[in-house]
């Protein structure tokens, strides 16, 4: 099954990609004497104030990937507003369809790390009121592809999911989904009605076990594929599985990196690279392979976007360190 056809309307289209989800700043604390206590204060040795969000992160890659990427989301009209729109638009991302809120304050995760586990607090602001009504109208024209994800992160989106996709088929515009883990664990998304409207599905297995109620993998797979034209579950270290109507299941194994600085923005960077060569034209199993591919390099470098260079580096990186080929 052909998912993607080029057309003089798609080649014509300013944007490959826009991304729509959340924005929001993160500071990072590093090296804390302790885990918090209610009425004592603890030192952190170490800060970092970066931006934030695994839908900036799967932006920013699929720029350096060298796909035209524009954003659109909701920040505050503060310093944090102005530090994510630069950050953004250093990465190539055009920030034309951000919208800046006098009424609202920028979103920003407390992000506190003890060696290998974190314990985060988020404060939604600005992202969790965008809705359809906020959003221009040219983002469903201009693109030949919009990426939504994090949408429980955003109840305005949340709510208006269907109405969004449903203006993405109309104008031509494929789509791929990452809901992402829900905070709440309520996981109420109508996937009947949800995934007909979307050209790729991307949760990874734990998500999709969790929106599925399901026990296993296994279960969750059958209980989406009477409603899914095409699916890619992220198994971490199993690789992925694409999953297309009318065609069986296609398991591809991780690369994998016997020396791995991190693991952060490790599936929105597989995300980037299925996402840019879907935009490009190629076949979802050529997507499948350079997202294995893509999501690899990602853990050779501290942080979801040190490795995205150039696609170029990107490339060599998975020639010479995991072996890959086109």
């Amino acid at each position: 099954m052909v998912i993607y056809h080029l057309t003089i309307e798609s080649i014509m289209k300013t944007f490959d990609i826009i991304a729509l989800g959340e924005l929001n700043v993160d500071l990072i604390l590093n090296q804390i004497e302790g885990e918090p206590e209610i009425g004592k204060e603890k030192f952190a040795k170490q800060m970092t104030l970066t931006l934030g969000s695994s839908t900036a992160i799967f932006a920013a890659n699929a720029a350096a990937l060298g796909a035209k990427v524009a954003f659109c989301g909701m920040i505050g009209d503060d310093s944090f507003g102005d530090l994510v729109a630069s950050s953004l638009r250093a990465k190539d991302v055009n920030t034309r369809f951000i919208i800046r809120q006098k009424k609202y304050a920028t979103g920003a995760t407390i992000c506190m790390s003890y060696d290998e586990d974190r314990a985060n607090l988020t404060y939604q602001g600005a992202m969790d009121y965008m809705s359809l009504s906020d959003i221009n109208p040219d983002v469903f024209t201009e693109t030949k592809h919009i990426h939504i994800s994090s949408i429980f992160m955003q109840s305005g989106i949340k709510r208006d999911l269907l109405k969004i996709l449903e203006l993405c088929k109309q104008n031509g515009v494929t789509t791929s989904l990452d809901s992402q883990w829900d905070p709440m664990e309520r996981w109420d998304i109508d996937l009947k009605k949800v995934l007909p409207l979307v050209t790729v599905f991307m949760p990874n297995e734990t998500e999709l076990k969790f929106l599925t109620r399901s026990e296993t993998l296994e279960e969750a797979i059958e209980k989406i594929r009477p409603y899914t034209n095409a699916a890619v579950i992220k198994c971490g270290s199993k690789g992925s599985i694409l999953m297309r109507k009318g065609m069986p299941d296609r398991k591809q194994a991780a690369l994998l990196n016997k020396n791995v600085v991190d693991c952060i923005g490790a599936g929105d960077s597989f995300n980037s690279g299925f996402i840019t060569r879907l935009a490009a034209g190629d076949p979802l199993d050529k997507c499948q392979e350079y997202g294995n591919m893509t999501g690899a390099v990602n853990t050779t470098a501290a942080g979801g976007t040190t490795a995205f260079t150039c696609r170029e580096d990107v490339e060599k990186v998975g020639r010479e360190r995991f072996g890959w080929s086109r």
